[in-house]
């Protein structure tokens, strides 16, 4: 690497270029269970400096095939990434800045944390940010078209870029965003990179225009594969590439501005929370709940209630000493309700408003449409928390469980690989109890947290996985888990996209063509395969298994 470190330098590129054993050790792990050691590290300061590292890989391509590109802001992608054996783009540590903000929009740069993007933003939010939001970064969530609790009111990421800036595996920075077909004819006939990636990408679309429209998942969110369906439609006569890029996790090119639509922030919210007994109502409770249109519809299981319970004074370090208090404060009445039996499962059903009586009115409106139902009798008890505040204690345990899995369980350790199912809400007193018998099966533990309105669920399992035994689980476990997901029509992930762990595995979902189809998208893009190689539709799973982390 000294080689690329000396042309990188004589090209001007400004950042740091480091290659330190500790270093290359931090940044061959992210949040998944994999590990891949790179060669360097790399921090640029500016988009020009992205653009340099850019060409100078493409102009050494030829005479080394294993150098690449892979883009890495915050580090908590759960499928494996932001990790490879050649270079590391760190984009958080310099390109992390917002340009603007007015109102309802806002430019920024992909290395800024959302949690200040967010302090930002004033009356308005940009409300697909996952669980993990005090911690992860704006390019993250555009990369992996991320979602969260509020997806079921406001949908992903998709829906608010409608501009990016972008460096094109020729090493140059363009803007992305939806043309006309016009705009897009003059784009094609450009004699240029630009141009063909541009012919290229409309002339695939409309080859398979039928199977690519087909191939759309059946549910509510998804990250899986490239979003081509969304790129061009004859009815409405327009070419938008952004859709292409969001979510491809870096393997196409890489994000250096993002422009974001914004929406107003709701002044008040607050929770009606059901303590479930059993799960055998579900089917009544669901589509019951959904009519009352709430904001968001989070659940999680007795295996996290008692986690945040065992690791209660882990909060204290994570929230701080005012908010911990508050916290013990608030969460004295729910030492009574586990007193009436622990519950298999916790549905949170938050509602927003202007006021904070018509939250209250919200609430109890579906307190009583609930209590005179059948499935009344699988509830072990309600509560309402009609004020942010009040509700907080939960979304701390749903937010902050995923943290407590991977640092305080001794022996075991997260091992994410079918962590992000979802399958459409009807399907779930079915489905549910499958899983966990899939999970008996193969003797994990596992706590199981989501989306309950749209069916989006994290199962995290806690292994051994240095342990061959416990390693061999995963492909067997993996292959059951997929099949069932997908006879429920369902998708392999609804928001922490493909990666390592579900890239090998979309042939399974979309079938040989529609995969075809997706290679050859990467292909239009980059065609000398610079950015971030084994992952989504070029990922192998030999491949993918053989850097599984074997220390922790």
């Amino acid at each position: 690497m000294e080689e690329i470190k000396q042309a990188l330098k004589a090209s001007g590129f400004t950042g740091e270029l480091e290659d330190a054993k500790e270093t290359l050790e931090f940044y061959s792990h992210d949040a998944s269970m994999f590990e891949i050691k790179p060669k360097l590290v790399i921090a640029p300061k500016t988009a020009k400096d992205v653009t340099i590292a850019v060409k100078t890989v493409a102009e050494r391509k030829a005479h080394d095939a294993h150098l690449s590109l892979t883009a890495r802001s915050a580090g908590t992608d759960m499928s494996g990434a932001a990790i490879n054996d050649s270079i590391i783009v760190d984009f958080k540590r310099h390109l992390n800045h917002l340009v603007k903000v007015k109102a309802d929009q806002a430019v920024v740069q992909p290395g800024m944390l959302f949690k200040d993007f967010d302090k930002h933003t004033g009356k308005y939010l940009l409300p697909s940010y996952p669980a993990s939001r005090d911690l992860c970064t704006i390019g993250g969530m555009v990369n992996n078209n991320s979602g969260g609790e509020k997806s079921l009111e406001f949908g992903k990421t998709e829906k608010y870029v409608p501009e990016l800036k972008f460096v094109f595996s020729d090493g140059i920075e363009r803007t992305v965003k939806p043309l006309t077909k016009k705009e897009l004819d003059k784009k094609m006939k450009q004699k240029d990179f630009e141009g063909r990636v541009y012919k290229g990408l409309y002339e695939l679309i409309e080859k398979h225009y039928d199977l690519i429209k087909a191939a759309k998942p059946k549910v509510s969110k998804d990250s899986t594969g490239y979003h081509l369906w969304n790129v061009w439609d004859r009815e409405t006569g327009i070419f938008d590439m952004t859709q292409a890029i969001i979510g491809a996790q870096g393997t196409l090119g890489f994000v250096t501005e993002a422009t974001l639509k914004l929406v107003p922030r709701r002044q008040h919210s607050g929770l009606l929370v059901l303590y479930m007994h059993d799960i055998g109502g579900l089917g009544e409770l669901i589509p019951k709940i959904l009519t009352h249109k709430p904001a968001t519809f989070e659940s999680f299981d007795d295996k996290t209630l008692w986690l945040s319970i065992r690791f209660m004074p882990s909060f204290l370090k994570m929230l701080g000493p005012v908010r911990f208090i508050h916290l013990l404060i608030t969460l004295i009445p729910d030492a009574f309700q586990l007193l009436h039996g622990v519950p298999k499962l916790i549905l949170m059903v938050e509602f927003d408003g202007e006021t904070e009586r018509e939250v209250r009115a919200k609430v109890r409106a579906l307190h009583k449409d609930l209590s005179g139902m059948k499935a009344r009798y699988e509830i072990n008890g309600f509560e309402e928390t009609p004020t942010e505040g009040k509700s907080e204690k939960f979304w701390i345990m749903r937010r902050y469980s995923f943290q407590l899995l991977r640092s305080k369980v001794k022996d075991k350790h997260t091992a994410p690989f079918i962590d992000d199912l979802i399958v459409n809400p009807e399907h779930m007193p079915e489905f549910l109890p499958k899983i966990r018998k899939i999970i008996k099966k193969y003797k994990l533990f596992a706590t199981i947290a989501g989306h309950m309105g749209d069916g989006n669920f994290h199962i995290i399992p806690l292994m051994n996985i240095e342990k061959p035994s416990e390693r061999k689980k995963l492909m067997p476990a993996m292959k059951e888990v997929n099949e069932l997901v997908l006879k429920y029509g369902g998708s392999l992930s609804g928001e922490h996209n493909d990666g390592l762990v579900r890239g090998p595995w979309l042939e399974q979902m979309y079938g040989k063509d529609m995969v075809h189809v997706f290679r050859e998208t990467k292909n239009v893009f980059d065609p000398q395969h610079v950015f971030n190689p084994h992952k989504k539709a070029n990922a192998n799973w030999n491949y993918s298994y053989s850097h599984i982390r074997e220390k922790f």
